[in-house]
């Protein structure tokens, strides 16, 4: 009892810090607030004040906790929001809120374990809330990453698909006499409904070279936001034909094809796997089940005739 007390004493300690330095974040942030708005204001008119909504408050609050545990300037930040692009949050703002849940998701739970700690405790080992802190906390912090991934890859595969259309009707609107840029454009009008999320990666790409960025710098920037190898590879062709003059049509139109072959192949190879991925529910489910309803007849009646016996 007394190590179990002890366990629960340096749990609380470091509970204790972690609330602490959470308290004197959020006061910060507060008061930086109130000195923003304080300069802003002019000859000590005071603006309405703007409505707040609890959602926008807890934001907020996220936000402050993960710009106080991380590096504008580090190289792991602009990873993260090359991830977070990836995944579709395109917000300034977001690796901050990302670090701020994983952070609070770390310490939440454990402040938790602790308040319920005593409902279960004699049901539990000697050492259980050590290992109960340690797994929650694991798990805590592996959840926002893998959720994140989950993200990417689901997207990826909608990317991946909307890909080779996407091909075609550039290859249309060049041929029809658009220009690239206006044939993004287009694109990104037509895509909306069946790849919107394709399409919003266009518009971005589309306001990019509106606003003075060249144009094989933003589609190098759309390839890494789409993530797929197929957007750096048609990247690297627009880099090279702009370079050596060649026909941007019949470029896109080569490419056009290979993407149509590639999104074939793909499709053959799922239907090839197919038989090797049914096994394993053929053999726990269905075979058990189809010699059930072939024995269970037999069984009964060789039971009926022992009965008589």
């Amino acid at each position: 009892m007394t190590q179990q007390t002890t366990v629960i004493t340096i749990i609380m300690i470091v509970m204790g810090s972690v609330m602490l330095v959470l308290g004197s974040t959020v006061f910060r942030s507060v008061r930086d607030k109130n000195q923003l708005s304080d300069r802003l204001r002019v000859n000590g008119e005071k603006k309405p004040k703007a409505r707040t909504y609890p959602a926008q408050s807890r934001n907020t609050l996220i936000e402050s906790i993960g710009r106080r545990f991380s590096d504008p300037n580090s190289e792991d930040l602009t990873k993260l929001r090359q991830r977070l692009m990836q995944a579709g949050f395109y917000s300034k703002s977001a690796p901050f809120l990302f670090i701020g849940i994983r952070f609070v998701a770390l310490f939440v739970p454990q402040i938790l374990l602790l308040a319920t700690w005593s409902m279960y405790d004699q049901y539990m080992p000697q050492y259980g809330l050590l290992m109960a802190s340690v797994a929650l906390a694991i798990v805590s912090f592996v959840a926002p990453s893998f959720i994140l991934d989950k993200r990417i890859s689901k997207r990826e595969d909608q990317y991946r698909e909307g890909f080779p259309d996407m091909m075609d009707l550039l290859v249309a609107c060049v041929e029809a006499g658009l220009s690239l840029d206006g044939a993004v454009q287009r694109v990104a009008e037509e895509l909306v409904q069946r790849y919107p999320n394709l399409a919003d990666h266009l518009k971005i790409m589309n306001l990019e070279t509106r606003a003075g960025r060249a144009r094989t710098e933003a589609w190098k920037n759309f390839a890494d936001r789409l993530g797929l190898d197929e957007a750096r590879a048609l990247s690297t062709m627009l880099k090279q034909s702009e370079e050596l003059g060649t026909s941007v049509g019949e470029t896109l139109r080569v490419f056009a094809g290979d993407m149509r072959e590639k999104r074939m192949l793909y499709a053959e190879e799922k239907a090839l796997a197919l038989p090797a991925k049914l096994v394993v529910p053929l053999i726990l489910f269905v075979f058990p089940s189809l010699l059930t309803v072939l024995m269970l007849p037999a069984a009964v009646r060789i039971a009926d005739v022992m009965s008589q016996i």
